[in-house]
Parts: C-alpha cells; sequence; structure tokens
C-alpha cells in the first residue's frame, strides 16, 4: 500500500471529505465497489466521504490509527496488521480485498425452500424460522429462489432478527417472502438483487437517511418497476410521534433529498411537514 492511499483511508475514517485528485484509480474503484463512498460534485470536480467512517476503519484495519505516525507501524511485521497480514487478507499488500466471508444473511417467518450450487446439480435446502438465528448465504452467485418469492430488504439488525414479530406488516403480499439484511455492507446483496427477477420491497428507517440508503444502495442499480420502498397504512401517524432530533441530525446533508416517485415525494413531504423521523425498530410487536 501507498503512503499515500493510506493518508486517504485515515481521513475517510475520521468523516473527512476527500478530493477526487486524491482518491483515484484502484483505491477508488474498490471503495465504490464495496458501496463505502458517497460522491458530491463541485461543479467539474468531485469529492468523497465514507457511507459509515466506523465501517471503513474496520473493514480496512485502520481504527484508532493516524495519517501522523501510524504508517509503519501499518506495515511493520510486529504489528496487529502486518504486511503477511494483509498479503493473506488482500491478496498482496495493495488495497485489493479478498473477503474471507462473502455474502448476506437471510431470514423468514415461514419454511422456504430455495437451491444453492450449480444448476445442472443443485442443493435444496428448507430455510426454517429459528428464534434467535438466521441463515448466512456465502455462496451468493449460486444461490436461487423460486420466482414468486418476494425479497424484502431490512435496514436494521434487530428488525431482521426478529422478523416474526413483523409478519403482520407483509402477509398483504400473499406470497412467500424472503427476507435479506444489508449487512454486511459488501455489495453482494446488491450484486444479487441484480441478477434476480424477483420484486424487492425496501424496509428501512422512515426518515431521510433511510430513504437516501434506498435510494443510492438499491433503487440506483435495480429497475424501478420491480423494486419499491415499504411504506405502511398509519405512516403519518408514526411519523408525526417519530423523532425531532433524528430529523434535525440528518436535515443538513439530506435537505435537497427528492425522487421521482410519487410515494416516497409524499414520505418525504411528511418527514417535512412534522419535522420527524421514525425508526423502523417501532415496528416490532412485543
Amino acid at each position: 500500500m501507498r503512503k499515500s492511499d493510506f493518508d486517504v483511508l485515515v481521513s475517510l475514517a475520521r468523516g473527512e471529505s476527500v478530493g477526487g485528485s486524491r482518491l483515484k484509480g484502484e483505491l477508488l474503484q474498490q471503495l465504490l465497489q464495496e458501496h463505502l463512498l458517497v460522491a458530491t460534485r463541485h461543479g467539474s470536480r468531485m469529492s468523497y466521504k465514507a457511507v459509515e467512517p466506523e465501517e471503513l476503519a474496520r473493514r480496512y484495519r485502520i481504527d484508532g490509527l493516524s495519517s501522523d505516525d501510524s504508517f509503519q507501524d501499518f506495515l511493520d511485521p510486529s504489528s496487529a496488521c502486518s504486511r503477511s497480514e494483509l498479503v493473506r487478507n488482500f491478496g498482496d499488500s495493495k488495497i485489493v480485498p479478498i473477503r474471507s466471508c462473502p455474502g448476506f444473511p437471510v431470514n423468514v417467518y415461514d419454511p422456504l425452500e430455495v437451491e444453492l450450487g450449480p444448476r445442472e446439480s443443485p442443493s435444496r435446502l428448507l430455510l426454517r424460522p429459528v428464534e434467535g438465528a438466521f441463515t448466512f448465504i456465502s455462496d451468493w452467485q449460486n444461490f436461487r429462489i423460486g420466482e414468486n418469492v418476494v425479497v424484502v430488504g431490512v435496514e436494521n439488525m434487530e428488525n431482521f432478527r426478529l422478523v416474526s414479530k413483523q409478519r403482520y406488516l407483509f402477509e398483504y403480499i400473499g406470497v412467500p417472502v424472503l427476507f435479506v439484511s444489508r449487512y454486511p455492507q459488501s455489495g453482494d446483496l446488491v450484486r444479487w438483487l441484480m441478477s434476480i427477477p424477483n420484486r424487492y420491497i425496501h424496509f428501512g428507517d422512515f426518515d431521510l437517511a433511510g430513504i437516501h440508503i434506498y435510494l443510492s444502495e438499491f433503487r440506483k442499480y435495480l429497475d424501478p418497476s420491480r423494486c419499491e420502498f415499504f411504506i405502511p397504512r398509519d405512516i403519518e401517524e408514526r411519523i408525526r410521534n417519530g423523532s425531532r432530533d433524528r430529523y434535525y441530525s440528518q436535515i443538513s446533508r439530506f435537505k435537497d433529498l427528492s425522487c421521482e416517485d410519487s410515494r416516497l415525494k409524499f414520505l418525504i413531504a411528511l418527514i417535512h411537514k412534522y419535522h420527524r423521523g421514525y425508526d423502523q425498530e417501532g415496528f416490532i410487536s412485543r
């Protein structure tokens, strides 16, 4: 790894904005592929910030490091992240991560049969609802579901773990449902969704950041005719009783958030009307 690349990663991990003149080439492509960056255009110039600085720091093993005096420690064989460790984890000493655990978690509230492996000789797997557990699909390229199955992406992990306590929200669908999680944010989930024809419903926080996640991480890559943001019937009441702090902590970053989708326009208008946001955890039945 070059010292300049290390400095860029440290800046991003601190939540700082990095100009396109500093962040380019292989490192830029890798970070974009991993969905770790958000880009902002300033005329003809681009700048980048980490979507989640802590996640970037964890993934590149630079938690707590500074660009001033930690580069040699980062590469030193006696350090916690030696060059040999970089080679083992990244393929070589450059920033080209080879993840040891690709894929994404799935969950169900009713048994669902799926396929894994080559189409010529697939293995059948029965996903079962188990309280306190879910399934991780690592061979996602060879993971297949029935065309009638609706995929529901769940933004927050507590909601994902407890899908059985939210089935009342999705019984209207009337067909089998597979719940998927965006964590870890590797891009594998989106690539899998792009490879299948199934309907996708995004279940996230009802605030500006939650809508931004849907637009930038999912709708941007999927056919709009088969993906939507889940909006419950009682959303106005929920927003009215939501969090003002959540709204004001996000408004400076997402004040210009917009979408041509009429349903999302309505939701954004409600959020601005009441100056509140609502966490999806509020839908978990107790």
